[in-house]
Parts: C-alpha cells; structure tokens; sequence
C-alpha cells in the first residue's frame, strides 16, 4: 500500500484536528482534500444565468445598423449596445418593468438625450402612489433617472440611470430600462440620436 507524502498542509490540518473536538477529529480525512485534483484553469466553468449575458447579433434584430442599434431583452434583464462602426460591442444589465402591463414591446428610436435629467412622474404613475413629488429635479439624489436619460419616441419611455442598484436586474420599473449610473453615462456618449431601439 502506497503513502502520500507528508505535505505542510495536511500537517497544519492534522495538528488543527487534533486540538479540535472529537466530532471535528473525525470529520477530517484525505478525502477531504484530494492531491489529484485537476487545476481549476482546466475545468468547465459553471454557467449562470447563461441568458442574461449571451452576445447577441444585431442581424438578428435589425435590418440595418444605421448610427447603431439599442435591444433591451425584458426577459433576461439585459441591454446589448452595437455601435454604427460595426465594431463597437456593450453589454449591460438592466432593470425592467414590474409587469406585462407595463412592458411595451417592438421598435422605437432614441430622440433626445439630456444629462441630469429632471423626472415627472406620470399620471398611470400618480395613480398607483399618490404621494410621488409632483417634479424631481436633475442631479438630485433621490431622482429615479440617475445621471443620464435617452427618450424614445414613444411618450414616457426611457433608458436611463438610477441611484438605487438595488434595481438592476430586477422586474421594478413603471415601463422605462435602467442601468447603472457608470453604465448609463458610458452608453450615453456611445449612443446618439436616431439610434434604433427594440425591446424584446
């Protein structure tokens, strides 16, 4: 019968489960710690949310990449950016609506962008919380546009920024895709105006 040799590790384990309690004692074997393990350099990594964070191709959404081309996937909580240079590739996570009935679906295109922007709620938002501020102004903490808002051409809807990253890759939006404030104020130079928007 083969020996392993004595290594600085199992001594150290061995003199630790020795002043440990009995239950403890028992509980360490060489088994625990395997000496031929493969480096973890050459083990399949584990997949997590594999669809969050799938590059996708703009052909597959757009017809054309024109000044560049924003999808927001709602279901996997993520928002691709390619740029009009056909090289430029960003991949952000998102906040998206709290539900179906606020999730407007199809193609749209960003029209104005604004730094700081100041926010108003809507009347749909007013109606379900009566106490919202009539207007919160830009550059305040407590706006829910965060630093950077780019509007589509359909009334209300925006991709923009958000203090509170508890959001991002949440269902906790009235209808808008929120990022990170870094993230939204790195696409915001990247995107310009007449950049085609799809929300899938």
């Amino acid at each position: 019968m083969s020996r392993s040799p004595i290594t600085r590790r199992a001594t150290l384990l061995g003199i630790g489960a020795t002043l440990a309690t009995p239950a403890l004692l028992r509980a360490q074997s060489t088994d625990a710690f395997p000496q031929n393990e493969p480096a973890i350099r050459e083990e399949i990594p584990v997949q997590r949310n594999i669809s969050a964070f799938k590059q996708q191709d703009w052909r597959d959404h757009f017809d054309e990449l024109g000044v560049g081309c924003l999808l927001a996937d709602i279901s996997s909580r993520a928002l691709h950016y390619w740029g009009g240079d056909g090289v430029t590739y960003r991949l952000y996570p998102s906040s998206v609506p709290m539900s179906e009935e606020l999730t407007r679906r199809g193609y749209s295109r960003i029209v104005r962008k604004r730094e700081n922007p100041s926010w108003t709620p809507t009347q749909n938002m007013r109606e379900r919380d009566p106490t919202l501020p009539q207007r919160i102004e830009g550059g305040v903490p407590g706006n829910p546009l965060g630093t950077r808002a780019m509007y589509l051409d359909w009334p209300a809807y925006l991709v923009h920024g958000t203090h509170d990253t508890r959001k991002i890759g949440r269902q906790s939006s009235s209808g808008c895709i929120g990022l990170y404030n870094q993230h939204v104020e790195e696409l915001y130079e990247l995107v310009q105006i007449g950049t085609q928007v799809r929300l899938l």
